[in-house]
């Protein structure tokens, strides 16, 4: 699959398909786990609003700023998420932001590059939270494989360790948000 620049259209449509997993996330499963097996639902979704917060940071060129732990979710974990997702599509959304280059969690990249990782990292754990909080994984099945064919270019072997669990075995048929989930470890039997 040929590897195609993302647009803000598509970080946008990621956003919103993850905006309405977070807000029909009952009360009583905040602190459920998910498929990330150190975070609960309330981590990782307090996950999603600092990595969104962070790139943002770094396509304004600041630093970043401090996790916020769960302080950043506090009593409106949705309305937390919503606008940390504005604040990143609009600093996605500045003039030549793909093809600058910024300082990033994984060295010196250009903004087309996080633009990749951004959606990768929402499609995967949006897929954690369906899974975690038993709704429908709806999110874009094109955009999945397009992250899909990024992560596995982008993601060998040495660079899993530490951050990855090993790849797990799925049909090449299965959706591709259910591959890209297995490809970034997760045990996706029964999934869909």
């Amino acid at each position: 699959m040929t590897l195609l620049t993302p647009s803000v259209e598509q970080l946008g449509r990621v956003l919103n398909a993850v905006g309405r997993l977070v807000s029909s996330i009952r009360e009583g499963q905040w602190s459920d786990p998910t498929p990330c097996t150190d975070w609960t639902v309330k981590d990782l979704v307090n996950h999603l609003v600092d990595v969104n917060l962070a790139v943002a940071a770094s396509l304004k060129h600041q630093a970043p700023p401090e996790p916020g732990g769960t302080e950043n979710l506090n009593s409106a974990p949705v309305d937390a998420y919503v606008r940390s997702s504005e604040t990143v599509r609009a600093a996605f959304d500045q003039p030549r932001v793909l093809e600058l280059t910024y300082q990033g969690p994984f060295g010196e990249t250009t903004g087309a590059a996080l633009l990749h990782v951004r959606l990768a990292d929402l499609l995967t754990h949006g897929w954690d939270l369906a899974r975690a909080t038993g709704q429908p994984v709806d999110l874009p099945e094109e955009l999945a494989e397009q992250a899909l064919a990024f992560v596995r270019r982008q993601f060998t072997t040495p660079v899993r360790t530490g951050r990855f669990d090993p790849a797990q075995a799925i049909s090449e048929d299965a959706p591709a948000i259910d591959r890209l989930a297995a490809f970034l470890g997760r045990p996706v039997a029964g999934a869909g």
